[in-house]
């Protein structure tokens, strides 16, 4: 009977941990941050607080998670028929977790501004926590849903670029706390906290994926691939070479490796060879073996 790897049971649920840390840090910036601090923002959650701030005025209260579960259902159902049930699994547990977050820390957390900060201090803050969560769900394979599936929805009939859906629906989102009575501070604010949002999305995300080429040319090229693969376990390439000068043939180590691997490289370069010529290089996109696989995007 063929035994089942530890790592197939444990990857999951990994993935499934660090997504509901990460929708837990998303909803906290929302409720602890802010909320207290009169802010709005774009997506789902963007929209329930609007929400709950117009019913609230004919005396209908209802808390921002169970109002970002109802936008999120109501979404997914309508995706599900014009698009077909492909969104995952993973989308809907993202959905329900940040419902269920908001919910909790609604519940738990002071009322006001219990973190005694100046209010655009705590928008960057909330910002910055819910740009968190949502790179950490995203790593792991996941979706908060809302314009995610508006996006979906609006790509079955025309093809606009995801960014733009987002920045337009945004844009709508925050503006219609106007007609709520939020005031132009609360959209103000709101814009604030998007672009933190999206700021703080694409440095994690961009940090966690950035790599870089990494070219030496030295005589000693052996014992230099060789002293790369035993203690950075990278993959090394041998390209055949010719100095225009000498006319002397060689070889150039190029090994592909993670940025905080480029150090030790260095490292090993100054050791067996401080005459070596070495270049570093920025590389995005990288797909293979030991990076990101192909097709996964």
């Amino acid at each position: 009977m063929k035994s089942i790897s530890p790592d197939i049971v444990l990857k999951p649920v990994k993935e499934y941990i660090l997504m509901a840390v990460g929708m837990l840090m998303y909803s906290f910036g929302w409720i602890g941050c802010i909320l207290p601090a009169g802010g709005v923002g774009g997506g789902a959650a963007g929209l329930s607080l609007v929400l709950c701030n117009a019913l609230s005025t004919v005396g209908i209260n209802l808390q921002i998670g169970t109002m970002v579960f109802i936008i999120n259902a109501a979404l997914l159902l309508v995706a599900g028929f014009i698009v077909g049930w492909n969104f995952g699994v993973k989308t809907i547990y993202c959905v329900v977790v940040i419902s269920l977050g908001m919910n909790f820390w609604q519940e738990v957390l002071p009322e006001g501004n219990f973190l005694g900060v100046d209010n655009l201090l705590a928008i960057v803050m909330g910002g910055i926590l819910a740009g968190a969560g949502i790179a950490l769900c995203f790593s792991q394979g996941g979706s908060t849903g809302g314009t995610d599936i508006v996006a979906m929805i609006i790509n079955k009939y025309r093809t606009v670029s995801y960014g733009k859906i987002l920045i337009y629906s945004d844009f709508v989102i925050i503006a219609s706390a106007l007609l709520v009575g939020m005031g132009i501070s609360a959209v103000i604010y709101g814009y604030v906290m998007t672009a933190v949002v999206g700021y703080t999305v694409d440095m994690i995300m961009a940090g966690s994926q950035q790599s870089s080429q990494v070219f030496i040319v030295t005589h000693d090229y052996e014992k230099m691939a060789q002293a790369i693969v035993d203690n950075v376990h990278r993959g090394v390439t041998l390209i055949d070479s010719q100095g225009w000068y000498s006319k002397k043939g060689s070889k150039i180590v190029m090994v592909v490796c993670r940025k905080r691997e480029t150090s030790m490289i260095l490292k090993f370069v100054k050791t067996i060879d401080p005459e070596a010529f070495m270049t570093v290089g920025s590389v995005m996109g990288v797909y293979g073996k030991g990076f990101q696989a192909i097709g996964k995007g």
